[in-house]
């Protein structure tokens, strides 16, 4: 299917391709039309030109001629006055004489001829003079109409020639873009057709896998139907009260969700308790410094009760983020996260209860010391709307605190009391929880900006202190990062309010929730069955070759006998080892208890003879009984030295050593050996224990590499999503410009059509342009003909 889309598609191109030559060739024709016509309105302005000349000529020499005539005119006129007056004076002179006087009368009369003559002549110039002008007004009037013309249609030519060789250039550049859509087009078949071949190689391994997986569901499904036949008695699924019974599967997608989301949570709250942190110790700071410093003169007892509510603020503040932490901790990928088992939630609704009576116990006192601040003398009107502002601001937000409180402690009753609220409306209690957030965040938004405002207004005040300044920076920064933490909280929950509406375990086949005890014995179920996995799952030793197994056979029974002998010699050497072992420990252990006796001979020695010298100091008597105690004790050590050496004859082990039956004597050398067998026990123990804490610290090893390998399992699954959803952008943007590219096309092939009706009309235009230029040509050379004849 996809050749045969291409083909139709390299068809409809090549088409289109011939159509855009064929108009090519047309608008090729068009251009060389135009062309001739400009060379002909060239030659035909060179004729006009010439012919421009020629009557330019004519009129030159009509005028020269003109004013021959006028010079021969006035001569003419006063050759007449000057032959008038001669007339007069000889009639004057002459009027005497007599009528029959024959050449005067014959003078008369050629003179009235030649009067005559000349006025035919002056009357005769005087219409060529008009004619001349009248040709003269028409020629020129006929020349101005014609070089109009003739630069306006230069202008329609030039007009012309410019969108001939724009549409040229036009035409040029579409071809070429045609022409590297089609070399695009075609790479593009190409890969397309490479696609369709991997995409039916994929099809028939898809459909290979498909029968597959068919053959090995029909025969899953014929085994399960035959163990339930077998064994299944009924199907406790079909009854709600029976289904309601059974334990559902672990979701640990919906455990992970919910660890992030914990997580999420737990560091916007986190950020929150800073920020009311922040906002009630820098509150109390203020209360210090105005409207009276508490370094100068002593504040009101109402701000002494208020500041030391305030400096509680931390036994209300901290213990939210700690019951949250413990709330996020109880969440691991093991448990069961629904509202019936989360039981931290109820005392973080503990704690947040706490808190919301604090802020309703320091409330008034908020409201009061505003009002102080109002009564102050140097208190404007426009701070006292502020601090007006502000105590309806903190009212609001202590409503929405109180209104967050109900909700929580709505979410915590399921953990401690079954039933408590029905499945219907936690959705619904969801929903109020997330707009009583956003509520929150514009109430604290509004005091922020009053807050601002009353900052700007007490800066302009004359008895401000830096101190203060610093103050109310301080605490306008805590309003905004509380702003800002209430914003992201509401936003938060907004966006997950479809994850905690959602029911996350429930019995298949039912919309029961499920309960604690049902939770406690899904958990145990699922690490039994855990367990007994690992406890099945063993490895299979690894398959020997045959040519290798006949070779280890042969040797084998080759060396029977002399296996049996040895095994008999490594018996006798680990016998041997163990005794000379137990001989090496008893040796030890007589080493140390000579030592032992050493000492105590050497320190009995000593005391003998500080007596022996304190003795001789003294009487002869003193000095005889030194004597005798001096050889009593020589004798009680030679005694002394005859029973050991009795005892090492005798004792010749350890067991000896112990079982020999004390005397008063040996008293001190059996604890010696006593405090030596224990001080060996010991080194012994020590070794295990360290023994114990390296097999400790490698399974610590082991379980941390394994949660790394878990948490990049879960970083490649996301992966794997956000590669998914790529190719499906991919996707949407290749069908995109699929769309793009047939509407350039059908707008290409509107423009050639519409370029094609624009050609036709401009030859329409040209011929009649033509039409027009052969009337003129013919009219200025009837007016030429004329003006010759003239």
């Amino acid at each position: 299917m996809a050749n045969t889309d291409l083909q139709t598609k390299y068809s409809k191109l090549a088409q289109e391709y011939s159509k855009l030559r064929a108009q090519n060739q047309v608008l090729k024709k068009g251009v060389v039309d135009e062309q001739a016509n400009s060379a002909s309105l060239k030659e035909q302005l060179k004729q006009r030109e010439q012919s421009l000349r020629k009557q330019e000529q004519e009129m030159d020499s009509l005028s020269f001629r003109n004013q021959q005539l006028a010079k021969r005119v006035e001569l003419l006129q006063e050759e007449l006055a000057a032959s008038d007056a001669r007339g007069k004076k000889g009639k004057v002179i002459m009027r005497g004489k007599s009528k029959g006087d024959s050449p005067s009368q014959h003078g008369l009369q050629t003179q009235s001829v030649f009067d005559e003559d000349l006025q035919k002549k002056i009357e005769e110039n005087e219409r060529l003079h008009i004619q001349f002008y009248e040709a003269d007004q028409q020629h020129r009037r006929r020349e101005a109409e014609l070089r109009a013309r003739l630069e306006e249609l230069e202008r329609d030519a030039d007009q012309h020639q410019t969108v001939v060789d724009g549409l040229n250039t036009k035409y040029v550049e579409t071809i070429e873009k045609l022409q590297s859509d089609k070399a695009r087009l075609e790479m593009k078949t190409q890969t397309l057709e490479r696609e369709a071949k991997e995409c039916r190689m994929r099809t028939e391994e898809c459909q290979q896998q498909l029968r597959r997986c068919q053959s090995e569901l029909n025969r899953q499904v014929k085994q399960s139907s035959s163990v339930i036949q077998e064994k299944v008695p009924f199907n406790d699924t079909k009854f709600s009260d029976y289904n309601s019974l059974n334990v559902p599967s672990h979701n640990r997608r919906h455990q992970l969700k919910a660890r992030d989301v914990a997580s999420q949570a737990l560091s916007f709250i986190q950020d929150l308790v800073a920020a009311l942190l922040n906002f009630h110790s820098y509150t109390e700071q203020r209360v210090h410094i105005y409207p009276l410093d508490s370094s100068l003169e002593p504040i009101s007892p109402l701000n002494q009760k208020f500041s030391h509510y305030l400096l509680e603020n931390a036994a209300y503040v901290r213990p939210l983020e700690e019951s949250f932490l413990q709330l996020y901790q109880s969440i691991t990928e093991d448990t069961v996260t629904v509202l019936e088992t989360v039981v931290k939630l109820k005392n973080f609704a503990e704690t947040f209860s706490t808190y919301t009576h604090f802020l309703q116990k320091i409330l008034p006192y908020q409201l009061k010391s505003l009002e102080e601040e109002c009564e102050a003398p140097l208190c404007t009107a426009a701070l006292t709307v502020k601090n007006q502002e502000l105590q309806s601001d903190m009212k609001k937000v202590t409503s929405a605190f109180e209104k967050l409180r109900s909700y929580i402690n709505l979410l915590a009753l399921p953990s401690v009391q079954q039933d408590a609220v029905p499945p219907s409306s936690t959705s619904a209690v969801f929903t109020q929880l997330a707009a009583c957030l956003h509520s929150l965040h514009d109430a604290i938004k509004e005091m922020s900006k009053h807050y601002n405002q009353k900052a700007s207004i007490e800066q302009e005040l004359p008895t401000v202190t830096q101190k203060l300044c610093t103050t109310t920076e301080c605490l306008l920064g805590s309003l905004g990062s509380l702003t800002s933490s209430t914003g992201k909280i509401a936003t938060f929950f907004s966006n997950n309010l479809d994850f905690f509406t959602s029911p996350g375990y429930s019995p298949r086949g039912s919309s029961v929730t499920l309960n604690p005890l049902q939770a406690e014995s899904m958990l145990a179920n699922k690490k039994k069955a855990a367990a007994y996995i690992h406890a099945i799952k063993k490895t299979r030793p690894q398959s020997v070759p045959y040519r290798e197994a006949l070779s280890n056979r042969r040797i084998l029974t080759s060396s029977t006998e002399s296996r049996e002998g040895l095994t008999q010699q490594v018996q006798q050497s680990q016998e041997k080892i163990a005794r000379l072992e137990q001989e090496k420990e008893h040796w030890l252990l007589e080493a140390q208890l000579g030592k032992v006796r050493l000492e105590k001979e050497n320190q009995r020695i000593a005391d003998l003879e500080a007596q022996l010298t304190a003795a001789l100091g003294g009487s002869p008597n003193a000095q005889t009984a030194a004597a005798s105690t001096l050889s009593q004790s020589h004798e009680v050590a030679d005694t002394e030295q005859k029973a050991t050496g009795k005892e090492a004859t005798l004792c010749t082990s350890l067991v000896g050593m112990l079982c020999t039956t004390p005397t008063v004597e040996h008293v001190g050398d059996e604890e010696s050996r006593e405090e030596l067998i224990k001080t060996h026990y010991m080194t012994r123990v020590g070794e295990l224990t360290t023994q114990l804490q390296i097999s400790d610290s490698k399974a610590v090893h082991f379980h941390s590499e394994c949660r790394a390998l878990a948490k990049r399992l879960t970083i490649a699954e996301k992966s794997r999503e956000t590669l998914s959803e790529e190719v499906k952008v991919a996707n949407q943007n290749i069908t995109r410009l699929q769309d793009e590219l047939t509407t350039t096309k059908r707008s290409y092939e509107d423009q050639l059509s519409m370029m094609s009706d624009h050609l036709c009309s401009m030859n329409e235009t040209l011929s009649k342009q033509r039409e027009e230029i052969d009337t003129l040509k013919l009219g200025s050379k009837g007016n030429a003909k004329k003006n010759k004849g003239r």
